[in-house]
C-alpha cells in the first residue's frame, strides 16, 4: 500500500510541474526592441501582412520576422500581438486571428 501512495505522489508531482512548466511566461522589465526591415510585395489581394512575434524559448525572447499569411477562413481578420505590462514587467502577448 505504501508503494501505491509513494507512486501516486511521484506521478503527480511529474504532472503538476509539466502543467507548471507549460504555463509559465517568461517577463522582462524592459521590452525589446528590433530594425523593422523592409516588407516583401503582397503575394496576392488574399494575403495579410502578419506582424513579427516574439518567442519565449529558454526563458528568453527571440524576435520572428513578420510575414504574408492568408487568413484560415475568408471572414477572420488579423489581431497583432502587443506587449503587456504587468506588475512582475512585460509579457508577450501573442497575435491571433479573429
Amino acid at each position: 500500500m505504501k508503494k501505491y501512495i509513494l507512486k501516486i505522489i511521484v506521478i503527480m508531482t511529474v504532472a503538476i510541474s509539466f502543467s507548471a512548466a507549460a504555463h509559465s511566461q517568461v517577463y522582462v522589465k524592459v521590452r525589446p526592441s528590433i530594425t523593422i526591415g523592409t516588407r516583401p510585395a503582397r503575394p496576392s489581394p488574399r494575403h495579410v501582412w502578419v506582424a513579427g512575434e516574439w518567442n519565449s524559448e529558454g526563458g528568453r525572447y527571440s524576435y520572428k520576422e513578420g510575414r504574408w499569411a492568408e487568413p484560415p477562413q475568408h471572414h477572420k481578420r488579423y489581431t497583432e500581438g502587443h506587449w503587456s505590462h504587468t506588475r512582475r514587467g512585460y509579457v508577450w502577448v501573442p497575435g491571433r486571428w479573429r
